[in-house]
């Protein structure tokens, strides 16, 4: 009987090592469901690059806008568990999509295996750069006198960027306004910069260069402390609206059941991408924060999630926005 008992424990362990050998062996698709060019967009190519590496196979990135980021974040969560399509969730799809979405496709905890968080990313609320207002009180104040002639950006219905504006919105005591909503912040931006749009709230991975060139206008970031790539901008304590205190975040996610040799694997690449200097001052520069070592994995992303979830549900809900 011990002998068997042996054998069969070392026959397990060979198994789950040629299971982890042998990932991966061709290319692994890492879905962003965002147009290309926007902050989860620039995030998963410059973290999937380093990953590619360790893992010895090209991390392709694939671009599917649509639905505020939940058509595709539902197709993933249905395809086969096998590691080779992965997505680059974020605040809006995982997070807030279940109090915005009557009948969403998939459930964010349930429906798919936590890798690790890719990054951090504050929010900042920015304006075009000849609106009136030069600081966030003075947006506050026009906003509030010119409900029906501002036009408010957003990168799709439950995006961050939407969901942050509602946060926003809510907090300062802004009546409903025009939004207009776009297949990702890239364009969303590109809008902004062109001054046909008013203002956004969204993740500074982005704004951080058009900020700094002068194309837009810095009003806050919702953090306790201004950022290294953007010294000059005021918290949103600072500027007067202390409880918008927000960050989004991009995060590596498999369907549910995933082996876990293969998450170890994807989240052991992860983590040393991180870790790589170079990889940091990439994301550093754009203004992103660097998880740590706890946020990395996939117990700090699902704690991450189930907290977001519960911080957005009541004013997602009292905005009344609801998605069939």
């Amino acid at each position: 009987m011990l002998r068997r008992t042996f054998i069969g424990l070392v026959a397990g362990l060979l198994l789950s090592t040629a299971s982890f050998a042998a990932y991966p062996e061709r290319p692994i698709t890492l879905v962003v469901a965002f147009a290309a060019g926007g902050p989860t967009d620039v995030i998963a190519r410059i973290v999937a690059e380093d990953m590619s590496k360790t893992l010895g196979q090209q991390i392709v990135v694939e671009n599917t806008a649509g639905a505020g980021g939940t058509t595709a974040t539902a197709k993933v969560a249905g395809v086969a568990a096998d590691g080779y399509t992965l997505i680059m969730g974020q605040m809006g799809t995982h997070a807030a999509a279940p109090s915005l979405y009557a009948s969403l496709k998939y459930n964010p905890i349930a429906d798919f295996t936590p890798v690790g968080i890719a990054g951090i990313t504050p929010i900042l609320i920015v304006a075009k750069k000849d609106f009136p207002a030069n600081n966030l009180a003075e947006l506050i104040a026009y906003v509030k006198a010119n409900p029906d002639k501002i036009n408010q950006a957003n990168a799709g219905v439950g995006s961050t960027s939407f969901t942050t504006c509602v946060l926003f919105r809510s907090i300062a005591g802004i009546p409903k306004i025009n939004e207009v909503a776009y297949k990702g912040t890239g364009p969303a931006l590109n809008d902004l910069v062109a001054g046909q749009v008013d203002f956004m709230c969204d993740q500074i991975t982005n704004l951080a260069p058009q900020i700094t060139a002068g194309n837009v206008k810095g009003m806050a970031i919702a953090t306790p402390e201004r950022s290294p790539a953007l010294p000059d901008v005021p918290t949103t304590t600072e500027a007067g609206l202390p409880d918008f205190q927000i960050s989004g975040w991009n995060a590596i996610f498999g369907p549910k059941d995933m082996p876990a040799d293969i998450q170890t694997a994807l989240t052991g690449a992860l983590d040393k991408a991180l870790s790589n200097p170079d990889v940091a001052k990439k994301l550093t520069d754009l203004g992103t924060v660097i998880p740590n070592a706890e946020q990395r994995t996939p117990t700090g992303l699902a704690a991450t999630l189930a907290r977001d979830m519960k911080l957005l549900e009541a004013p997602l809900k009292a905005s009344g926005v609801a998605i069939k």
